[in-house]
């Protein structure tokens, strides 16, 4: 890994908090991602479950974590599974942990090799009544394919048909929106590598630079400060290309007069930073950017305001579409008539912006967490209104990552230049 050791009282801290969660005499058993191919005989990068990263901090293929609290013999009531060492392999692939690393890693004490792990945990099983299996229950989840957790899953059911088995995810969703001190010290240095590689870019910006370099620039400067790399594929998005929310081809030329929006954040310690700023390619705004770019701060600025432990996401949403009306009538994008007259489920303002204000953000871009239910101290969001304009070849788009507290929040992204005038400046420079 790239990145510094973390404490590993993060991961015993998520452990307690999942074993807390657990029903009386119940084992859970959590296991790493597969190793998935491209073509030929080459892999993709493996990227760990998330979850089992969340409990134990291992990045290792071939892990399993295993939690009884109820075991007979405390010495197994948590049991971190790792693949033995291999010389062969090591020659070819790499160093593979060894005991006393894992255990560093993880707060672990107990290490078993995953080559000799079936016996005894055949022997667990039958003493517990409850089994917790791992599923990806994120609500964004679009892949169909039978990956680890669900053979693993149908394999236990067959094996064990009369033991009750529990979701696991259900757990996992409420506790992982819920982030601690030590994993937003994580985030944290996450975002303030993006704020150096921010500020690395006002200085590389210019008319006929390549949407593709800048993207390089990224990549590199996040390298250069241990990051693992770009939490997702970073949006560089030059002129009306920026009214594309996912564009990610970064080929085209910025040109003098347009706006960039770029949309980039590093991955640290296996968590991600989430940063979005739109700024002109010549370092200056027109009036009208600046226009449409105030607009964009002020509805940033007032989802901030709102965001506080008991509201949902959807009365929260709803409010900030209302803000949206009336800021979008006074820059002259909407005419009274267009409110009069607007589709309720599809108000007038969803043609400026058409998507969430805000998702929940940790180990997954994406991540875990209710859009349900009231909003509590310890969920960590973005904050991304965006304005974006067919007519006008034009799209903005203002993001940072906020972190809730009991009366409020704390803006992670705080000293990241946000203003028009902060970005000209420091352009200029």
């Amino acid at each position: 890994m790239k990145y510094l050791p973390l404490n590993p009282e993060i991961f015993i801290q998520n452990r307690k908090r999942f074993v807390q969660k657990m029903e009386k005499n119940s084992i859970a058993i959590f296991n790493s991602n597969d190793e998935l191919p491209t073509n030929g005989d080459a892999l993709h990068r493996f990227k760990q479950n998330s979850d089992l990263f969340w409990l134990t901090g291992i990045e290792q293929e071939d892990t399993m974590l295993i939690l009884f609290p109820d075991n007979p013999d405390p010495k197994y009531r948590e049991v971190l599974v790792l693949v033995r060492p291999n010389e062969l392999k090591e020659k070819w692939d790499g160093h593979r942990l060894r005991a006393s690393e894992g255990k560093a890693i993880s707060g672990i004490e107990t290490i078993v090799w995953l080559d000799v792990i079936e016996a005894p945990l055949q022997t667990w099983i039958h003493l517990a009544d409850n089994i917790y299996l791992n599923t990806n229950e994120n609500d964004r989840k679009a892949n169909w394919v039978p990956v680890r957790d669900y053979r693993y899953a149908e394999m236990m059911k067959q094996r064990y048909p009369l033991h009750n088995y529990r979701r696991s995810a259900k757990i996992m969703k409420e506790l992982r929106g819920i982030k601690t001190a030590l994993e937003v010290e994580v985030v944290q240095k996450a975002v303030d590598i993006t704020e150096n590689t921010f500020r690395r870019l006002l200085k590389f910006i210019k008319p006929g630079v390549m949407e593709y370099e800048i993207e390089a620039e990224i990549f590199h400067s996040f390298l250069s400060q241990r990051a693992t790399g770009p939490a997702y594929g970073s949006i560089i998005a030059s002129g009306d290309r920026a009214r594309t929310l996912h564009y990610v081809s970064n080929d085209q030329e910025c040109k003098d007069g347009e706006l960039i929006l770029m949309d980039f954040g590093a991955e640290y310690g296996g968590y991600c930073a989430d940063l979005t700023r739109t700024v002109p390619v010549n370092g200056k705004f027109t009036r009208r950017q600046k226009t449409v770019y105030n607009a964009c701060l002020h509805l940033h600025d007032y989802a901030k305001s709102i965001l506080k432990p008991g509201i949902t996401i959807v009365d929260y949403t709803d409010k900030v579409g209302e803000e949206a009306t009336q800021v979008f009538l006074k820059i002259g994008l909407l005419k009274k008539s267009d409110v009069k007259n607007e589709d309720k489920e599809n108000r007038a303002y969803r043609k400026y912006l058409y998507h969430g204000i805000s998702h929940h953000l940790g180990i997954d871009v994406h991540d875990l967490g209710t859009r349900t239910e009231p909003i509590k101290a310890g969920m960590l969001f973005t904050v991304e209104p965006g304005i974006y304009i067919e007519e006008e070849k034009m799209g903005v788009r203002i993001e940072n990552n906020i972190w809730i507290t009991k009366n409020g929040h704390k803006d992670l992204f705080k000293n990241i230049p946000i203003t028009a005038e902060e970005i000209e400046a420091l352009m200029k420079k």
